[in-house]
């Protein structure tokens, strides 16, 4: 590692857009992408730690795949394998990391996409730059009002959504990508953590990251999130997902809900500084509705000594900021 806090020694992250061509695993179509696993794990020298004994490693999951960043690799990924080479359907609102996520997959593994949009007066409107650049990854939308999108997991709902939508036989992946088989890939961060942090955290939006992510964990170590939704709803999720995917809780973790600045898809200027701050001390591109929460919490946790002197804090990097800096 340079003195700078830049990963040195590694290869760099990948810059070609396209499916390689080297031989893939018959059953694994991700494979031919490339991924860079496990993520770098960088260890950062930051003043607002040191001070109280705290060493602070970043895991860079934002350099698994120029395009299929962080968690959305680890989640995605189990499920592309499940789909067989079907269609893929899922869920997902005007500015969701995920349906870009999930866009990007199929035009880079040459799967048709559909993604089902939260609002169905957004249909007459242009596109905003996130949703644009779903389609032109070839991602076909389905606008539904509000109260449908609410429902989508009821099954009479769902069977209309993908009637209207023409797509019976996509497979469907749920909003956020949060399913059993997305748990047990997030399983796979936490495993590439044992013995390196006593304390990992990250962002959350719907609980799938930390739910596997904590179950990956060795028994002596703690997974903390930050939601970046307000409500309150995430333990109980968190704890269906785990009971779906392994029959009752795994591991060690918790939430703190104070760092969501009002919620998804909101900021602040407070919010926005603190991360064009972190940005310059550590040459690290700040995404600012989910890095840049967990970042900011973890500061504070810190100047409130929620953590021992001693502790090793891994702070895990889900994304980077929007449009892609893929050059």
């Amino acid at each position: 590692m340079s003195d700078n806090g830049r990963v040195t020694g590694q290869p760099p992250a990948p810059d070609d857009l396209t499916v390689q061509d080297s031989p893939s695993v018959p059953d694994d179509p991700t494979a031919a992408l490339n991924p860079r696993l496990p993520s770098p794990l960088q260890e950062v020298e930051d003043e607002r730690f040191a001070r109280h004994g705290l060493r602070l490693l970043l895991k860079r999951d934002d350099l698994i795949h120029p395009r299929l960043v962080g968690n959305k690799w680890r989640k995605l990924a189990p499920n592309l394998r499940a789909a067989a080479g079907r269609p893929l359907l899922t869920f997902g609102g005007a500015y969701s990391n995920h349906l870009r996520a999930t866009a990007a997959a199929g035009h880079l593994l040459g799967l048709p996409t559909i993604g089902v949009v939260r609002g169905q007066e957004l249909a007459d409107r242009p596109l905003n730059p996130s949703l644009a650049r779903c389609t032109a990854d070839g991602m076909r939308l389905h606008f539904v009002d509000r109260s449908t999108y609410r429902h989508k997991s009821d099954p009479a709902t769902l069977a209309a959504v993908l009637r209207a939508a023409d797509a019976q036989d996509a497979y469907v992946v749920p909003e956020g990508g949060s399913n059993a088989l997305a748990v047990r890939g997030c399983q796979d961060l936490g495993a590439e953590l044992r013995g390196r942090a006593d304390v990992a955290a990250l962002a959350c939006g719907t609980g799938g990251t930390l739910a596997g992510l904590a179950a990956g964990l060795a028994s002596d170590q703690r997974a903390l999130g930050i939601p970046v939704l307000k409500g309150g709803f995430l333990d109980e999720e968190i704890r269906k997902l785990q009971d779906r995917t392994f029959g009752g809780p795994r591991g060690n973790w918790s939430l703190d809900d104070r760092f969501h600045f009002g919620g998804y898809a909101r900021t602040s200027a407070e919010l926005d500084a603190f991360a064009d701050d972190f940005e310059t001390r550590h040459s690290l591109p700040v995404e600012h509705l989910y890095v840049a929460k967990l970042l900011y919490g973890l500061v504070a946790l810190a100047a409130e000594g929620a953590f021992p002197p001693g502790t090793t804090v891994a702070a895990v990097i889900t994304g980077r900021p929007f449009p892609e800096h893929t050059a």
